[in-house]
């Protein structure tokens, strides 16, 4: 099946050497890094997470959320999820391979990777979050390649197939839960010390994956004969719903607990930060006001049974969907938690040109894998109409 990713229209072929255009860039820039080191980045000594590891965690809840196809298909026999299973496990596949390429790039040296295999450490959270990482990608890969030749083949997937889907389905919760431990267990950063922290990661997760997977329905629909199913984005667009609004509840319940109690230890000082500027920095303040005007906008538009029907209105809210919490998690989640510093000093952070061309790159790489991935998808199943 892998021939079919090697023919395509004009226009599929240019969006490939756009893709492999700006993967060449960044890896030049990363080639710049590994020679000159984190210096070219805007990491210091008081920020030490950036720009990559904000992408890292983001991606890791649009792996995740693959479950809300695969567990409503597989356990609730909801037939309308057929046509884009394989389509939301093979999105994890893009999205885990963009996350383990993040965690290279934010290493500095890639050989120390080897020092996780060679001196493992189970009570280390980043022990299990490499196991759990690793394991999704192998069981999505298998799974989704196993469905689509046996829907090529015109025959049943093999039954073993089904019992790794199962056990999917929990792996799915279990890599953006270890992955918010990750923040959570970190007793000197006061904004990610919440019990909050991997329920706020699930709840946005299902929100942003769904909307992304829901705009990529539509980019296959228009450019190809697969039509996902009305029934399908309907039901993908009231999961986008319901998680934005446990999104926007759950950071109201940090902001009340932060503001009320008066308590620095809270997040009270971070979260003045973010939303105000604080001692006169303030990099980050436009981005939450654009996160919370676009989260209030999705909302709206995905509550109101008439706009999240329509075609242009369910597509914006989905983008404004996934760029808030985009900025939310994949920008001021991680930066954030590092302001003030345990001296109560505000150092910011602010991403580098090449550390923004590294970031591109590999996004491209992963939409690269993905294109690749759909293109055999929609190959087999128009073939099979």
């Amino acid at each position: 099946m892998l021939g079919k990713a090697l023919k395509g229209s004009p226009r599929y072929w240019s969006w490939i050497i756009f893709l492999l255009t700006l993967m060449g860039v960044g890896l030049a820039c990363y080639l710049w890094q590994l020679k000159q080191g984190l210096t070219i980045t805007g990491l210091s000594r008081d920020v030490s997470w950036g720009l990559y590891i904000g992408q890292f965690t983001f991606l890791v809840g649009v792996a995740a959320s693959a479950v809300m196809v695969v567990l409503p298909y597989y356990l609730h026999n909801v037939k309308a999820f057929g046509r884009i299973t394989v389509l939301g496990e093979f999105l994890a596949v893009s999205a885990i391979l963009m996350c383990l390429l993040f965690v290279v790039v934010d290493l500095g040296k890639p050989m120390r990777l080897f020092n996780v295999l060679l001196y493992p450490t189970p009570n280390s959270i980043l022990f299990w979050d490499m196991i759990v990482l690793n394991g999704y990608l192998l069981l999505n890969l298998i799974i989704g390649w196993n469905v689509l030749e046996a829907e090529y083949k015109e025959v049943a997937p093999p039954k073993w197939v089904k019992v790794l889907t199962y056990i999917s389905i929990p792996w799915a919760i279990s890599i953006h839960t270890v992955t918010a431990f990750l923040y959570a267990g970190l007793p000197g950063r006061h904004y990610w010390l919440t019990a909050l922290m991997a329920a706020r990661f699930l709840a946005s997760a299902f929100a942003s994956g769904p909307a992304l997977l829901i705009i990529l329905c539509f980019i296959l629909k228009k450019f190809s004969r697969f039509d996902p199913g009305k029934e399908a984005i309907e039901k993908l667009s009231a999961i986008v719903a319901y998680a934005m609004i446990v999104t926007a509840f759950f950071v109201g319940l940090e902001l009340f607990t932060a503001f009320y109690s008066q308590v620095p230890a809270h997040g009270m000082y971070t979260l003045r930060y973010l939303f105000a500027g604080l001692e006169g920095h303030g990099k980050l303040v436009p981005f939450m006001w654009i996160f919370a005007v676009l989260a209030a906008l999705a909302i709206v538009l995905l509550v109101i049974p008439g706009t999240r029907q329509k075609e242009g209105t369910l597509l914006l809210a989905c983008a404004a969907t996934f760029v808030s919490l985009w900025i939310e998690k994949g920008l001021a989640l991680v930066i954030a938690g590092f302001i003030p510093n345990p001296l109560e000093k505000v150092r910011e952070y602010a991403p580098t040109l090449p550390e923004a061309l590294i970031t591109l790159g590999v996004w491209a790489t992963g939409f690269f894998i993905l294109t690749v991935l759909y293109k055999i998808v929609i190959s087999v199943k128009e073939e099979t109409v």
